[in-house]
């Protein structure tokens, strides 16, 4: 899984710690912002789901819908998301039982 620390903003607040990512298992890239004032997860977590997000622009318009934005991306960090997309490309889909699980529990 990749991670790399980007800002998020929001109605005039930031958050410069924020992450994006891609996660392999899952197929999608993923983006955490803004620490949940009460639980430990973060208040903005989107990606969590098979295949959810599998270009940076559909990341983004889904960060956009919620009021959120981390565009323009930084040069490196770019790169670095195109590099785990194309390196991931062939990665065959997880057929074993927590797979069929998963697919199980998404369909609810």
């Amino acid at each position: 899984m990749s991670r790399y620390t980007i800002t998020v903003t929001e109605l005039g607040r930031s958050d410069p710690e924020a992450i994006i990512g891609y996660d392999p298992p899952l197929r999608t890239l993923f983006l955490q912002a803004f620490p949940h004032e009460v639980t430990d997860d973060p208040a903005v977590w989107l990606g969590t789901s098979d295949r959810e997000y599998e270009t940076v622009d559909a990341l983004h318009a889904a960060a956009l819908a919620r009021g959120f934005d981390f565009m323009p991306l930084p040069d490196d960090v770019a790169l670095l998301l195109a590099d785990d997309l194309a390196k991931q490309a062939n990665r065959p889909p997880h057929d074993g039982p927590l797979a069929a699980l998963l697919r199980h529990l998404q369909s609810k």
